[in-house]
């Protein structure tokens, strides 16, 4: 039987250990930074809506655990109308789990947010009038101070067909994708407040 050296075993017990907590400190500027997935790689199936889901935060530093809480569907948001016939706003509770400020990885960077519809056609959050949305207390963006947590909204311009629920996804700065199963229908517990926001 082949053994292993001391010290062999303490690195491997350190990898192991990293890979478990999925951060370990870099040693170099004193920031806790996620291991990273395999680029382009999947957590496995699709969530159901409502679960939370950890993963990197942007640049890789820090972790991010991401619940979507509530969607909500409608025709028109205050003074703004979806150019393709839906909004679909979902809210999300977000906290920073680390020693270091969390924030989503940006879409210039190859991260952020989509709505894959059942026919698999895949809308960015923000695209058509979506941007135009006002969410009120659920506008927040930036980095979230370590131990804290933010709620904030993603709006989706969608055709009637792609709004009966979908499939949200949320990718990473390591191209891992995050991905939650939308119901059809207003879901979660801020619908009624998310409504209000958005009359017209």
């Amino acid at each position: 039987m082949r053994k292993i050296r001391p010290a062999a075993a303490a690195v491997a017990a350190t990898v192991i250990g990293c890979l478990v907590l999925t951060a370990c400190n870099d040693g170099t500027t004193g920031t806790t930074t996620a291991t990273p997935s395999a680029p382009g790689s999947a957590k496995g199936a699709a969530q159901a809506f409502g679960e939370a889901s950890r993963t990197v935060g942007a640049g890789t530093v820090g972790i991010l655990e991401i619940t979507p809480t509530t969607v909500v569907y409608v025709k028109e948001a205050g003074r703004a109308t979806p150019q393709q016939g839906t909004f679909a706003v979902v809210t999300l509770l977000e906290k920073s789990l680390s020693a270091n400020p969390a924030d989503e990885e940006s879409p210039a960077k190859g991260g952020g947010w989509r709505w894959v519809a059942a026919d698999g056609r895949s809308v960015p959050a923000g695209n058509g009038n979506a941007a135009k949305v006002g969410l009120g207390k659920y506008g927040n963006s930036g980095g979230i101070a370590p131990g804290t947590s933010q709620v904030r909204a993603k709006v989706f311009d969608l055709t009637p067909a792609q709004a009966k629920g979908g499939t949200l996804v949320y990718t990473d700065g390591t191209k891992s994708a995050d991905r939650w199963r939308v119901p059809a229908t207003d879901t979660g517990p801020q619908a009624g407040e998310v409504r209000r926001l958005l009359q017209p």
